[in-house]
């Protein structure tokens, strides 16, 4: 039986290249929905590269909104929310949702 003392924070990595891009404590919810399934919304993100703005009409409303793709493999990951239109959104704004199925949940071990 492995000893938990060593175990690190819990990590979220890219599904490509397991480049590390989240720590599951900054996660802010889990209850998001993405064109392909479940997504989480997090408060900080790391290793990604945001891409151009645009407005995007999603689920809750008019937004805008830049892809962030892996710093590492180019993979798209999901989404940085740079303006909410609606006031009840604004709480998105600065946060990114990464799609369930673009990263993998890791352990790390120190």
């Amino acid at each position: 039986m492995a000893d938990m003392m060593g175990a690190g924070p819990r990590l979220y990595s890219c599904c490509k290249c397991h480049n590390h891009v989240a720590l599951h404590d900054d996660i802010v919810s889990k209850c998001f929905q993405a064109k392909k399934g479940r997504a989480f919304l997090f408060s900080h993100v790391r290793n990604v590269v945001a891409g151009p703005k645009e407005d995007r009409h999603l689920i809750t409303g008019l937004h805008t909104v830049a892809d962030v793709h892996c710093s590492d493999c180019g993979e798209v990951l999901g989404w940085k929310y740079e303006r909410a239109y609606e006031e009840s959104q604004k709480y998105k704004e600065g946060k990114f949702v990464l799609e369930k199925f673009k990263i993998v949940e890791e352990e790390n071990w120190l």
